[in-house]
């Protein structure tokens, strides 16, 4: 892969029906599917494929993940979204995504998630292997010129 795509900005779905509660708008457990949905191709991005997955006997799991809800989504609406890498080590991986709604263009939601490599024979984390953390460092390389958004290391509170 000699292009690193700066954001990732491979994927968009629709929001559905189901996924709208007594509110009238997309209901919050939705956004997380939404976001794990639009986390798959960057990851096939990254090569953390199920080709790599298979042949490493690996997986990756989630240690945390922060959403921030900014604007309401209704059903049928089109909402796509933007993935980058903000960190990495030889066993994790941090990283943020914005959801916008395509025909307004505004951001409806972040989702911040920091996740881990994992042998799957053991199902423990595990370094990742040097394939993986060089293409890492070069997503991150790229990743670093954008701008730091807000919501990344964001912590909940009331402030007074």
């Amino acid at each position: 892969m000699t292009t690193i795509k700066t954001p990732f900005a491979e994927y968009s779905c629709h929001v559905k029906e189901d996924w709208i509660d007594y509110n009238g708008h997309m209901n919050v457990g939705y956004y997380l599917i939404a976001f794990d949905q639009a986390v798959v191709p960057f990851f096939n991005w990254l090569g953390l494929n199920e080709e790599f997955r298979q042949a490493n006997n690996s997986s990756t799991f989630a240690l945390e993940a922060h959403m921030n809800f900014i604007r309401e989504l209704s059903a049928g609406e089109e909402i796509r979204f933007e993935t980058r890498l903000i960190d990495h080590d030889h066993k994790r991986f941090h990283f943020y995504q914005e959801m916008y709604h395509v025909e307004q263009n505004y951001l409806a939601a972040t989702h911040e998630s920091l996740g881990t490599y994992v042998d799957m024979s053991v199902r423990k984390t595990a370094a990742m292997p040097a394939v993986l953390t060089d293409r890492l460092a070069q997503v991150l390389e790229a990743h670093n010129t954008l701008d730091k958004p807000w919501q990344v290391g964001h912590k909940i509170a009331i402030r007074r």
